[in-house]
């Protein structure tokens, strides 16, 4: 499950799931400013297919977020779910996994024991070096745009509209459901570390027992399910999108933020 060490820099192991997410870092970084430094007034080609991805990802969360905090947050966003979606189809690759030291007495048997890359969205320390992220930045949005008494009303705060004597027993309720939203927002980056970890490193696990059912057909037996974690790739990645953007819209998003996303055109 643990991804073998590749090399050290100094007390820093790196690993061959390191190296994937350093590869695909640089190839969109260096895209992007390829892609911008030949930007048109009148989009063609690459530069078309890019902004179409980034209009299509501001709307979808402006729908979610509303348009203030969609603009505000965009950045983190929509690069977690390229990012994602990037390393989960790069795990796909031939190679990727696939090529290291291993043992077999022939070359259709060979276990691969230490593959010298391995998908790094099945490496837990990623999923969890991104959950942990967008933790920090979560807190840091919640405080920033509604101060540390609007974060306590927000999670203690009684949302029923009694007075009297039922209203004070109401703010008991919602004190203690308060304390459950605490926990609650800790198991968040928990459960979405595991969630992406477990779906990418579970594929992993499905093709790998595909190729064992007739070695010598290894390399036909797979090739469905590789459509198939394609799909998943993607799903992945917008599931880890969309929970951390509801996760924010609901501590952040208020009333007046849901201002059509027309106005962001003005």
């Amino acid at each position: 499950m643990a991804a073998p060490e590749l090399f050290r820099i100094g007390p820093l192991i790196v690993s061959g799931s390191m190296v994937i997410s350093w590869i695909i870092a640089a190839v969109l970084i260096v895209g992007a400013q390829l892609i911008c430094r030949k930007a048109t007034t009148v989009p063609s080609g690459a530069q078309n297919f890019v902004e179409w991805v980034v209009e299509s990802l501001l709307n979808f969360l402006q729908d979610i977020m509303g348009a203030e905090l969609a603009r505000r947050t965009f950045w983190f966003f929509a690069t977690i779910f390229i990012f994602i979606l990037f390393t989960n189809w790069c795990g796909l690759l031939p190679g990727v996994g696939t090529v290291g030291y291993g043992e077999g007495a022939h070359w259709w048997n060979i276990e691969i024991t230490h593959p010298f890359l391995r998908g790094a969205s099945a490496d837990l320390n990623l999923p969890a070096a991104m959950s942990a992220t967008f933790f920090v930045l979560w807190i840091y949005w919640s405080f920033s745009i509604n101060g540390p008494v609007g974060v306590a009303k927000h999670i203690f705060g009684s949302k029923a509209d009694f007075g009297g004597f039922v209203g004070f027993l109401m703010s008991l309720v919602f004190i203690a459901v308060g304390f459950l939203e605490i926990i609650s927002i800790l198991i968040r980056p928990i459960a979405l570390t595991f969630r992406l970890y477990g779906n990418v490193y579970g594929g992993e696990v499905m093709i790998d027992a595909m190729m064992r059912v007739v070695p010598w057909l290894s390399w036909l037996i797979p090739l469905p399910f590789y459509f198939y974690e394609l799909l998943v790739g993607f799903v992945q990645a917008l599931v880890f999108c969309l929970l951390t953007a509801v996760f924010t819209s609901m501590m952040c998003r208020h009333d007046d933020d849901a201002h059509p996303a027309a106005e962001g055109h003005h």
